[in-house]
């Protein structure tokens, strides 16, 4: 190479605004003080009649009442999540051997509709139920570039060994829409999960956590879809300790 300094600084400054970045958040502090984040209890319990799987979540305040505010556009998109973190195994989900926290989420984010496969509000269209409480399997993986210490594990989108279900988002990240049934009732929220759908796997341990996560797709200094805000741990430090019934 003729001039490698040269080509070497210029290639620098090219990748400098994407590495040397960084996200502005778009929480609503008013979040923080929430009580409808504050989780008092939870419980995952196995419907043995109808072969179901339910996952509660006994709130302070009113359940699914609190959305955030839309960004306009999906850089920097806000996401509030009520988050199941498990330890189920990638593979129970349809996520082949990746390692990662398992975690089922419930999730709000008024900026874009990542479930076109399903029609939350009835309404006969598919693609505008952004802000209505939806659920998501979430493969979980420690990332300190986040004050939360978490983001959805990422892959290139190249990667041939990287294995999804069919319903999944279709971003390059281990996350997966199929469309299990919420119930908003009072305080409490609930996800309505087949058993078939996590293998029949029905005793594992779990925890609950709220928190706010946001969309990056301008800054590859983070992650594309990170935590940034964590409101309540059922568990007080996300040890997982609570079993099935």
């Amino acid at each position: 190479m003729k001039y490698p300094l040269l080509v070497s600084t210029t290639f620098l400054s090219t990748l400098l605004p994407l590495y040397a970045c960084e996200v502005k958040l778009n929480n609503d502090p008013a979040l923080a003080k929430s009580p409808s984040l504050k989780i008092k209890s939870v419980s995952v319990e196995y419907k043995k009649d109808l072969d179901l799987i339910v996952f509660s979540m006994d709130l302070e305040g009113p359940a699914g009442k609190t959305v955030p505010k839309a960004a306009g556009q999906l850089d920097g998109a806000p996401v509030l999540a009520y988050v199941f973190p498990t330890t189920l195994k990638a593979a129970d989900i349809g996520m082949g051997s990746a390692e990662g926290i398992v975690a089922l989420a419930i999730t709000s984010h008024p900026d874009f509709d990542d479930t076109p496969l399903w029609d939350e509000d009835g309404n006969g269209r598919y693609d505008d139920d952004k802000v209505i409480y939806h659920t998501h399997w979430a493969l979980l993986a420690k990332d300190e570039r986040v004050p939360g210490g978490l983001a959805v594990k990422e892959f290139k989108k190249d990667d041939k060994s990287v294995v999804l279900p069919p319903t999944n988002c279709g971003m390059p990240m281990y996350l997966d829409a199929a469309g299990h049934p919420v119930v908003e009732r009072g305080n409490t929220l609930r996800a309505i999960v087949p058993a078939y759908f996590m293998r029949h796997k029905t005793d594992f341990k779990f925890d609950g956590v709220t928190c706010y996560m946001q969309v990056n797709t301008s800054c590859m200094a983070k992650p594309m879809l990170g935590v940034y805000e964590v409101y309540s741990v059922a568990s007080g430090n996300l040890s997982l300790p609570f079993a099935t019934k």
